[in-house]
């Protein structure tokens, strides 16, 4: 397909299929689609946009049929490089942004089912005025699908755990000969009859099948909430801490983020609009923003949120001393626009290699100390900026070359191999927490990724949907 009249003969067949206008090719109208969220640009031959579940089968079959790899893009704001075309010019990207037409919500199920190009701000705009929402709270605003392609988990997993739990069915495409249509739309809460497949698809960057519907649970919207930022003695003492806030607040607790100095003074060095809460202004080492929410409106007599969150604390200074250097009852939008605000921050910090980590709870803090020991001798230049979800095990783990001048593709090759080493090999964690598995991470996926594991995945991958799909792959082949 690199010759220009096979693109033009492609494009041919795909407009008529999903109409002319919804099939480009100029460079203007495909960069959106071929420039990702963080440093990665591919080269994409065409960009599809079908309008619904039958033209993605009609496109998925007249590609497969053409032996001719399509790239599901969703909101594209993925970190990994999945949903971008590489740079060789024939994979055709098959963006889902016109599939929002469904939207059919059902309040006794408390579920909606609806297309996969929704942007998640969109859907909750939609269910606010029912009192609910969908309770993945991310940082960017993707769209659904991509959300089940690569099972987001976000700053509430604590409360509400990822998207795989939350996911009622699906419908997915699978890259057959046929684009056949799998139907897992049963909205059934408890269906133990056999194997869960909408499970095989959500997460797996869709190189299973391409998910076009999907319904999804919905939780009440909170309506108390209080935050407080608060300062441990040192690391050791986070753990314990975290432990007695979940003691003494049980469900009350919706979050339980770490922000390290770094990465928030790059935030207010970058958002000139955010207030610093801090004792005069001084930022400490490490901060956690813990969260309370209740889903009933304030019922008289009933303690105020505020109040419960300044007695647990109160509680724990008199109990456990050695925890708490300071904390601060705030306004949870001001503490939770800084906590928005630190992808931003750090990513204007200089030139960025992030990480996604997952540990067990215990080590996230543990391997965050390490590191900040140990990488001074190795990669003086480099900063850490680290913060993310504690309260799940979840670390994003940026590292900034403030002097762009000093950054090169063989020093990030460097960086990664090291810390994911010690990531994976020495503290037993997963090198991509909630971003998936894309081109950025494909090396380290078949480094860590045992026999034992992507045999069966491949074999899976041939069975189900053989054509060749997605950015990744899942065996070794």
């Amino acid at each position: 397909m690199s010759a220009r009249q096979d693109i033009a003969a492609l494009k041919h067949a795909f407009a008529a299929l999903v109409g002319a206008a919804n099939v480009l090719d100029s460079a203007a109208d495909m960069a959106a689609y071929e420039t990702g969220a963080r440093y990665d640009k591919g080269r994409a031959a065409l960009v599809v946009r079908p309008a619904d579940t039958a033209e993605v089968s009609a496109v998925v079959r007249h590609a497969v049929a053409n032996g001719i790899r399509l790239i599901p893009q969703s909101g594209n704001t993925g970190l990994v490089s999945g949903s971008t075309p590489d740079e060789s010019g024939n994979q055709v990207v098959l963006s889902l942004d016109r599939l929002n037409r469904v939207f059919e919500l059902d309040r006794d199920n408390r579920s909606v089912r609806l297309d996969v190009g929704h942007r998640l701000s969109d859907v909750n705009a939609r269910l606010e005025p029912e009192g609910l929402h969908f309770p993945i709270d991310l940082g960017a605003d993707p769209r659904i699908g991509g959300m089940l392609a690569t099972n987001t988990g976000g700053a509430r997993f604590l409360r509400f755990g990822d998207v795989r739990k939350n996911v009622l069915g699906i419908k997915v495409v699978v890259a057959d000969a046929e684009g056949t249509v799998l139907d897992f739309m049963s909205g059934l809460r408890k269906n133990n009859t056999g194997v869960d497949w909408k499970q095989v698809f959500i997460g797996t960057s869709g190189a299973f099948g391409i998910i076009t519907e999907c319904e999804i649970n919905l939780e009440l919207m909170p309506r108390q909430t209080a935050a407080a930022l608060l300062v441990p003695r040192e690391g050791a003492a986070v753990m314990p801490l975290l432990r007695e806030m979940e003691i003494r607040l049980g469900s009350y607790l919706s979050a339980f983020e770490g922000m390290s100095r770094n990465a928030v003074e790059s935030a207010f060095r970058h958002v000139g609009s955010l207030r610093n809460p801090f004792a005069n202004g001084v930022v400490p080492d490490y901060a956690i923003l813990a969260e309370v929410t209740r889903s009933w409106d304030a019922r008289a007599g009933e303690q105020p949120l505020d109040a419960v969150i300044e007695e647990v604390l109160g509680e724990i200074w008199e109990s456990a001393p050695g925890l708490l250097e300071d904390a601060l009852v705030g306004s949870p939008a001001e503490l939770w626009a800084l906590r928005h605000a630190l992808s931003e921050g750090v990513k204007h910090r200089g030139r960025m290699v992030a990480f996604d980590l997952a540990f067990r709870r215990q080590d996230v803090i543990a391997f965050c100390d390490w590191m900040k020991q140990n990488m001074p001798a190795r990669f003086p230049d480099v900063a850490i900026c680290d913060f993310g979800h504690i309260g799940d095990g979840g670390v994003h783990f940026n590292l900034v070359f403030e002097d762009a001048s000093r950054y090169s593709a063989g020093r990030e090759t460097e960086l990664r191999e090291w810390v994911y080493e010690v990531a994976v090999s020495d503290f037993g964690g997963s090198f991509s927490a909630e971003h998936g598995i894309g081109r950025k991470n494909q090396p380290t996926y078949d480094r860590y990724t045992h026999a034992d594991v992507a045999a069966p995945a491949d074999g899976l991958k041939s069975m189900i949907s053989p054509g060749p799909l997605g950015a990744v792959r899942f065996g070794r082949n």
